[in-house]
């Protein structure tokens, strides 16, 4: 185990994807997102991707050249062709259009297909809210929680998220599975050889499990039992069906070594210019009364001040950022020979970079 200085963690990230010949400004947009992820304390979703991410592109069921159409098909409306892309680079392409489109019409709705694995929608939250938009973006993603009342996986983790900018202030950012954890985390205790806790996952057979990868083989169960199944079918028909991606067990699983073809990840993004309701709504200043009044509500103990979502994520970045970023040995060994596959140097823990100064 060791702590890695987040920057140099991104440079090996883009030194490794322009290895396998992800162009430049492809790879700094991966790099930047796992990161982030792993700033804001969400490791499952950040540098420990990189090694499957890795292996699609080395066995070509990832393009690393993807030819990314981009189509109006109405004044608001755009839809996306990823054409087997990096899902970070896809999704990337497709916020860019959406922004501009949004700043010109007000609003703008992003359908995507032939997409992968994107990340955190947090990330791309974060992105929109920068240029003043409102965001909603949700994905598909492969068989892992089963419809309710069933005893298969059939729909994805399905994470949706939601983005507000703030007034001098951290962004509201509201990410989360239809899952009661993100399918991510599972995998990741796998990796680690890590128990996972009750109430997460069920096994093949239907029965409770604290095994990873007997999970992983079973269901994960739907965040709020009926309503996580039912939010899970909302995020299908906006990233599976609207999109004209692969829909609900027909996505394919990156991890899947017989994978053939793309896993065809469906992404929907709807963009709101805040500008339009800073005008008509004084929303800036609403928002900021909102949180402000949510914030003087009592709380159970006067050490734990209410937070709204968003805030949390802020501040471990900036712990992390500071400290460095933690990875578990199994991950640092799995990168370390990644790299050395594709000649380039894992960077030196702060441990010993602090040894050799001395």
């Amino acid at each position: 185990m060791g702590i890695y200085q987040a920057e140099d963690l991104q440079t090996f990230v883009s030194q490794v994807l322009q290895k396998l010949d992800v162009q430049k400004e492809d790879a700094k947009v991966v790099a930047e997102g796992l990161i982030r992820a792993n700033l804001e304390g969400l490791d499952s979703h950040g540098i420990s991707r990189l090694v499957v991410y890795a292996a699609r592109l080395q066995d070509k069921r990832i393009n690393n050249h993807p030819d990314i159409n981009i189509k109006m098909i109405a004044p608001s409306a755009i839809l996306v062709d990823g054409d087997n892309g990096l899902g970070h680079v896809v999704a990337f392409r497709g916020l860019k259009e959406g922004i501009e489109v949004a700043k010109e019409q007000g609003l703008a709705a992003v359908s995507i297909h032939s997409s992968n694995h994107f990340g955190t929608a947090s990330y791309f939250c974060q992105l929109a809210s920068q240029e003043g938009m409102i965001f909603f973006a949700c994905t598909n993603s492969p068989p892992g929680i089963a419809p309710w009342g069933g005893t298969k996986a059939f729909f994805g983790t399905n994470p949706l998220a939601f983005g507000f900018p703030a007034k001098d202030r951290t962004p509201v950012i509201i990410d989360m599975s239809t899952s009661t954890v993100a399918r991510g985390k599972i995998i990741l205790a796998a990796k680690q050889e890590m128990l996972i806790p009750d109430g997460w996952a069920l096994d093949q057979h239907g029965n409770m499990t604290n095994d990873p990868n007997e999970a992983l083989q079973g269901t994960i169960l739907p965040t709020g039992g009926a309503k996580g199944a039912a939010l899970a079918l909302a995020v299908e028909i906006l990233a599976g069906v609207l999109t004209g991606a692969a829909i609900s067990p027909n996505v394919k699983n990156i991890y899947d070594e017989k994978l053939v073809g793309g896993a065809d990840v469906g992404h929907f993004f709807l963009l709101l210019d805040s500008k339009v309701y800073k005008e008509s709504t004084a929303y800036e200043n609403r928002l900021n009364y909102l949180l402000n009044l949510m914030k003087g509500i009592p709380t159970s103990s006067s050490d734990k001040p209410i937070r709204y979502p968003g805030e949390r994520r802020e501040k471990e970045r900036k712990t992390r950022n500071h400290k460095g970023i933690e990875l578990a040995e199994s991950i640092y060994n799995e990168l370390e020979q990644l790299g050395d596959e594709l000649g380039v140097m894992f960077p030196s823990s702060c441990e010993a970079m602090l040894k050799k100064k001395i």
